[in-house]
């Protein structure tokens, strides 16, 4: 006989998915296996930021030490410069808001990232690369398990599917389709239709040139440069940069915006992904101040991302199916959240999960706790994301620019700079302000309660 309660595949070896896993290596008697789609584990993109309400869960699963190692700056509860905010799309800038926040923003090269979550899985966690997911089938039989079949063409079964493999999910586009035959199966037609047409991920109309460059680089054309010491936003009408230093300041991270919201939602044309001459990210900038022309001439290699989101769902589970990150509420990154909401889902669903109360007969309950819990927080965070995404390419009705901004106090560009900062820290205050802690204890508490089942 096992002496696991149950087995766990994790279909993605990212951030979410593999903190999914740690956490859930915390509980000895269950079996755990993550499926990564790639040849290896790793990570794709430069830097990742974590806001304190993330960082208090990764300490709490004892990664602190490693992680504070890694950091730009090492962790502090001490008032910190999240960002720098200014209007730089005019010949000379213009400095209108310093965010500061408790710890401020905790930034790690992704990759440093990863590997102290890989170091951190527990014995029993099986590890499986070149395993993309292509479709997953839940049994109903009296022995219920998941069959999952990969790309190429194997396959293995689980008692528990947490579907965390990004934005494409496989997990996500079945789960839609489950989800759309009972709301038919209930005559709710329309439902299902509304669900089907929410499974694929959407284009958000904005592409992102990233890049990544020694500091030394733009050290030699500008040693003053601010973005040396401080992390910065420049905002610009149908654009934004987010720039800052990682590798404790050897590197600089840069991802630059463009944004059509009159394409938000329709088909990208052409690869999701792919480098692109420095050229052509220049040429898009062509009119912006000298310091972040200067930026941009230092990266010698640019990826071009067309970013893509999802829409809301009815829920994020279905059965025995869980989906957690990108999988289930991909959002813009215009708080840095994205991957602080994929670690919060897998704390939360691992704490259910891991839960003595929770047995091979009681792990739909289980699943349908946590998404009370998380899909609400969840899709609140991804349309701030996007709200702010709007105030920083200057979109926001009423709060737009025609001409270079004067910040002369009084004056009505000043005006309009104060309320896009005033909205921008109203949207972000979750980050710093709350803790996930009140959500734990109430998914322990619904777990007796009749209301989710059995």
């Amino acid at each position: 006989m096992s002496p696991h309660r149950f087995r766990v595949a994790v279909c993605g070896g990212g951030v979410g998915g593999l903190v999914c896993a740690v956490a859930l290596s915390r509980y000895h008697d269950i079996h755990i296996d993550v499926y990564e789609a790639a040849s290896a584990f790793t990570e794709i993109g430069a830097g990742i930021g974590v806001w304190p309400r993330a960082w208090k869960v990764l300490c709490s699963l004892g990664l602190a030490d490693e992680l504070a190692k890694i950091a730009v700056v090492p962790p502090t509860d001490i008032p910190q410069i999240a960002f720098h905010f200014r209007k730089g799309d005019q010949p000379e800038g213009v400095n209108f808001y310093t965010l500061s926040t408790p710890g401020g923003l905790l930034a790690f090269h992704r990759a440093d990232f990863h590997g102290v979550l890989l170091r951190h899985l527990g014995r029993h966690c099986g590890k499986h690369t070149s395993k993309r997911l292509v479709s997953y089938t839940q049994s109903r039989s009296r022995d219920p398990s998941i069959r999952l079949d990969f790309q190429d063409g194997s396959s293995a079964t689980c008692d528990v599917l947490i579907g965390a493999d990004g934005v494409k999910s496989a997990a996500r586009a079945c789960l839609v389709e489950e989800l759309a035959a009972v709301a038919r199966a209930e005559g709710r037609h329309q439902d299902a239709q509304k669900v089907l047409a929410a499974g694929p991920p959407k284009w958000s109309g904005t592409v992102a040139y990233r890049a990544l460059f020694p500091s030394q680089t733009l050290r030699q054309r500008l040693p003053s440069h601010r973005v040396l010491e401080n992390p910065m936003l420049y905002l610009g009408k149908n654009s934004e940069i987010t720039v800052y230093p990682i590798q404790r300041g050897a590197m600089i991270n840069l991802a630059a915006f463009r944004a059509r919201y009159d394409l938000e939602y329709t088909t990208f044309k052409g690869p999701w992904m792919q480098d692109v001459p420095p050229s052509e990210v220049l040429h898009d900038f062509d009119n912006w101040e000298p310091e972040v022309r200067m930026l941009l001439q230092s990266a010698e290699r640019v990826n071009r991302w067309a970013i893509h989101t999802t829409l809301p769902l009815p829920s994020f589970v279905s059965g025995k199916v869980a989906l957690l990150g990108d999988s289930a509420h991909a959002m813009m990154p215009y708080q840095g959240a994205g991957a602080g909401q994929a670690i919060e889902d897998a704390f939360i669903l691992a704490t259910v999960l891991g839960d003595r109360r929770t047995t091979q007969s009681t792990i739909s309950r289980a699943l349908r706790v946590y998404d009370s819990i998380r899909r609400p927080f969840a899709l609140r965070i991804q349309e701030a994301s996007r709200e702010n995404g709007i105030l920083y390419t200057l979109n926001y009705p009423g709060l737009t620019f025609d001409r270079p901004a004067c910040a002369q106090p009084g004056s009505e560009d000043a005006e309009k700079l104060k309320e896009i900062r005033t909205r921008i820290r109203m949207n972000w205050e979750w980050a710093w302000k709350t803790t996930l802690d009140g959500d734990v204890s109430r998914a322990l508490r619904q777990l007796d309660d009749p209301a989710y089942g059995s």
